[in-house]
Parts: C-alpha cells; structure tokens; sequence
C-alpha cells in the first residue's frame, strides 16, 4: 500500500515502529524480509527497540538503523547505541535538539553557543554525532526556519572539550 501512495516501486529505508509484544519479533522482522526479498524494501530499521530486540530481528533480516529516542539529558538507550557503533548499524535519535537544563542562560549550551556564533539549537543535536560516527540526528522540521537551523547544526563539529563539557553537563 506504502508503495502505491508513494507511486514508488521500492522504498529505501523501511522503520518497523514499536514491536508488537503480541507477536512475535522474528514475525515481525520476517514480513520486512520478505518484501525485501521481493525488492519492494531495500533497508530495514527498527524502532523503539532494546539491544536484545535488535539482537532477535538481525536474526531473521539485516537491521541498517535503529531510531530510539536518545539526547543529551535523556540517555536512556546507551546501551542501544553502544551496541549500534559496535555493529555499524546507522542510530537515529528522536528529538536530538531536546536539551533540558545544559540550555539554561549561561549553561554549557549557552556559553558553547555564544561562543561559537551560532544558536543553542545547533549545540545539542551536534553532541551526537560526536558520541558516535553511527548517530544520524533528524530533527523535526515544522517550519522553514527550524530546517535552516538544523541543517546548520550538521555542520557544526564540537570539540573534545566542548562534547565532554555536554556530556557532563546532563
């Protein structure tokens, strides 16, 4: 059906979102598989999923991404990455511009801005790249301004010392 609306004959990256607990994973992952065998899908990735989930469905099809909800005050999937750099498998996080308190006036976010001439929405979305060469930051874009201000965080390289400075910070 995804195909038909998109008038596409294969789609390049398929996300299955949210494994189902009813069904099994392998089932889950096997239906992808399946289409990609028929050519109708060229990548897999998986969301909202825990090391052991990615471990299940690398079973049954390769697994390209994971997109987990992971920014600079909200690390809960560590492990998920660390595990998605081990592997080599692309990790994109949800909200990568999400900051908390490193953005208060005069926070970490703040002061690296400041100094770098750039807007504190470029700062936390660039530490993640700089955690892993795997992280894939996609903000979302609901109006032009914030698609010129996320395309020039991707530019943006932090140092060492300003990624440890965030990576304290939260």
């Amino acid at each position: 059906m995804s195909l038909r609306r998109l008038g596409a004959d294969h789609i390049g990256l398929f996300q299955l979102d949210r494994v189902d607990p009813k069904v099994p994973l392998e089932d889950q992952a096997g239906e992808p598989k399946r289409l990609q065998d028929e050519g109708k899908i060229v990548a897999v990735g998986l969301s909202q999923v825990t090391v052991a989930q990615i471990e299940r469905a690398r079973a049954v099809v390769e697994i390209t991404t994971v997109h987990n909800r992971h920014h600079l005050t909200d690390r809960g999937c560590v492990g998920v990455l660390e595990y998605c750099t081990r592997h080599r498998i692309g990790f994109i996080p949800w909200t990568p511009a999400a900051a908390g308190e490193p953005a208060r006036p005069g926070g970490p976010i703040d002061r690296i801005a400041a100094a770098r001439h750039t807007g504190p929405s470029q700062v936390a979305p660039a530490w993640l790249p700089a955690r892993s060469g795997v992280v894939l930051p996609l903000p979302g874009n609901p109006k032009v301004t914030y698609l010129e201000e996320n395309l020039a965080a991707a530019t943006l390289r932090l140092s060492d010392a300003e990624t440890g400075e965030l990576t304290a910070a939260a």
